[in-house]
């Protein structure tokens, strides 16, 4: 899915509807020593094999989240584009 990189939506800061750039937003780093992380490790240590067998569900497309940075106060805030999509999200050039 294309989208465009300025696009003028409303500013929550400025109170007004202004140009904002638009960055995609990715996902930050899972933390290592989070409870269900080391859970997960321990049952993978020794002998057992895998933990679980093959997935029989489809996975359903994630919601698309852009980054848009304000153009006069220079904030940024959230937007979650439209409906799930299978696609990633693109930026026009």
């Amino acid at each position: 899915m294309k989208f465009p990189k300025e696009i003028r939506t409303y500013c929550p800061y400025c109170n007004a509807y202004t140009v904002h750039k638009v960055k995609l937003a990715s996902k930050g780093k899972p933390r290592t020593l989070a409870q269900g992380n080391r859970r997960h490790e321990a049952k993978l240590k020794g002998h057992g094999g895998k933990r679980a067998g093959k997935k029989s569900v489809k996975k359903q497309g994630k919601r698309q989240k852009v980054i848009l940075t304000c153009t006069v106060c220079k904030k940024k805030h959230e937007k979650v584009i439209g409906s799930r999509t299978k696609k990633k999200l693109e930026i026009k050039r």
